[in-house]
């Protein structure tokens, strides 16, 4: 099924209060409180969860990127509500940490979700996304890939081409310097590992672009649950290493995305 690249059902709102401004038929503060309230979907649900859930529809034109739904801990009646109002809007939208029982429910509509169960996202795509260039996704070993492929689909939401490199780490180098050209393209890359989080920083020695270092909660005994290689990413020496919190694979993608806007991702 296509995209739909017209206007969003919001930006038609908005011009149309823009030309009503312009012609005088509203006041300026009566736009200003009609804008406001545009920029934001309210959800208030009905009977089984009490509160209500408030989608930053402003953050892709303020920050770059869109807001991504973590959904470990919603209820269904949030999610359902949540995915039913951004197919209304033509808005996209991406979910974290979704379950395949979680996706299930909100899996058909127009758009349909798409899911992926290895890295437990599902995104909505209304419109196109902007091409945003070109990033690198190493992991240090096979079962750092979940995390790495959260970060992956996430800045590929958002319009990123992503190359992956796995299973390059440190216990076996010559699997790393033989992709190295390759990782030398990118100005940007993402290293997920886990265990004694070492990869980041050797390559972080050997390539001129910005790394992100990704450490994972894999590993035995003293890793800790990814704290040692958080730990180890921090104590790096390697100059232009910059490290997110564990299995954050969100937080990698869209630091990348938003390097992206700043241009510094090749095309």
């Amino acid at each position: 099924m296509s995209v739909r690249k017209t206007k969003s059902a919001r930006d038609k709102d908005i011009t149309r209060l823009l030309e009503n401004v312009s012609r005088g038929d509203i006041p300026t503060n009566e736009a200003l409180e009609k804008l406001n309230a545009l920029m934001e979907i309210q959800i208030k649900t009905k009977d089984t969860w009490s509160g209500e859930v408030r989608l930053d529809l402003e953050r892709e034109r303020r920050k770059g990127v869109g807001e991504v739904v973590y959904c470990s801990g919603k209820s269904d009646e949030q999610l359902a509500f949540i995915a039913n109002s951004v197919r209304s809007r033509s808005v996209n939208m991406a979910f974290s940490r979704l379950s395949p029982k979680q996706a299930e429910l909100i899996m058909d509509g127009v758009p349909p979700l798409s899911y992926n169960p290895v890295s437990r996202v599902g995104t909505i795509k209304c419109q196109e996304a902007e091409s945003r260039g070109l990033i690198a996704i190493l992991t240090a070993g096979s079962s750092d890939v979940p995390i790495a492929e959260e970060a992956a689909e996430i800045a590929e939401f958002h319009g990123v081409t992503v190359k992956r490199f796995y299973d390059v780490g440190v216990a076996g180098l010559h699997r790393l310097l033989g992709v190295l050209d390759e990782l030398k393209e990118a100005s940007v890359l993402i290293v997920a590992a886990g265990m004694d989080g070492a990869l980041p920083s050797v390559v972080t020695g050997l390539v001129p672009g910005l790394v992100i270092g990704l450490p994972t909660s894999v590993g035995y005994g003293v890793a800790n649950g990814g704290h040692t290689a958080l730990s180890t990413m921090l104590a790096s020496c390697s100059p232009g290493l910059v490290v997110v919190n564990i299995d954050n694979g969100v937080g990698a993608a869209l630091a990348a995305v938003i390097a992206s806007r700043e241009g510094l991702l090749k095309s």
